[in-house]
């Protein structure tokens, strides 16, 4: 199994920047004793525009912290996150994230938590133009019926559902997911990676996803991104998942080259990176 180096053609210009860029990355956090602990160490990734990259690793490999500088939550120690050449240095509307958490605000109605996103990003806009553009997000994502409930009274696949709506409501560039379906059951799992994929297919924006499922990666991805174990973590391997789209879950899992792919990863994990829990 080889490590995918190749960029995948998005423009016509040969010179074109890269997207995404992360280059020489490292980051180190203070301790009492002075030496400092480093949770990613030279991380190098090059992400293509319109790309499903899902990254997965043990508990405290650094993934979230990688995404975190994607987002400009966080900044590297040495190295640079650059997006189409310019530096990460902030936050911005061109990067959304979807946590695990979701994130509502419980006192506002599921419209209300949407607007509030697209009106801080597009104050200029009429109100009815905001006012559409909420109601045609929240519909893409089921929940045209449920505008008016509050967080309390959806289930937690709604409220993901919210969320992701809210993120794609503003156009991001780059929608970056942390675990987002890890705290649902299972068959809410599915249905909501089935939705995913079709807003991704007919929106492209590039999409960065942490996963602790390597079914969930395997059916979603381009590529997958597997973590070394921290500390001093950084990229072991970055596996092509070759599969057409769009996919069809059922077909997918039927290819000989699916098991393949999986029990790799799984050897990775489990084997070659397996955590140490003796200490």
């Amino acid at each position: 199994m080889t490590t995918v180096t190749q960029d995948l053609q998005v423009s016509d210009s040969v010179n074109q920047v890269p997207f995404l860029v992360v280059d020489r990355v490292s980051k180190v956090y203070p301790t009492k004793d002075g030496d400092g602990y480093t949770v990613l160490k030279d991380v190098n990734l090059t992400v293509n525009q319109g790309e499903f990259i899902c990254v997965i690793g043990h508990s405290g490999c650094g993934k979230s912290t990688l995404l975190n500088m994607v987002s400009g939550f966080s900044h590297p120690t040495d190295g640079e996150v650059r997006l189409q050449g310019k530096p990460i240095v902030k936050p911005g509307p061109d990067r959304m994230v979807v946590f695990q958490g979701y994130a509502l605000l419980p006192w506002l109605s599921v419209f209300e938590n949407v607007y509030l996103g697209v009106n801080s990003v597009y104050p200029q806009k009429s109100k009815a133009e905001k006012t559409r553009i909420v109601k045609e997000h929240l519909a893409m994502v089921g929940l045209a019926d449920s505008m008016e409930k509050k967080p309390p009274q959806i289930s937690g696949g709604m409220k993901q559902r919210v969320a992701i709506a809210r993120a794609l409501a503003i156009r991001p560039e780059v929608l970056i997911l942390d675990e987002p379906f890890g705290a649902l059951d299972a068959i809410t799992k599915e249905e909501l990676q089935e939705e995913l994929l079709k807003i991704w297919n007919d929106h492209r924006c590039t999409v960065l996803m942490i996963t602790h499922d390597i079914d969930e990666a395997l059916f979603l991805a381009d590529r997958l991104v597997m973590m070394t174990n921290g500390p001093a973590a950084d990229i072991g391997e970055v596996l092509d998942i070759p599969f057409r789209r769009p996919r069809d879950r059922a077909r997918i899992m039927e290819a000989p080259e699916y098991y393949q792919l999986r029990n790799y990863a799984l050897d990775f994990l489990y084997n070659r990176f397996a955590h140490d829990d003796t200490e």
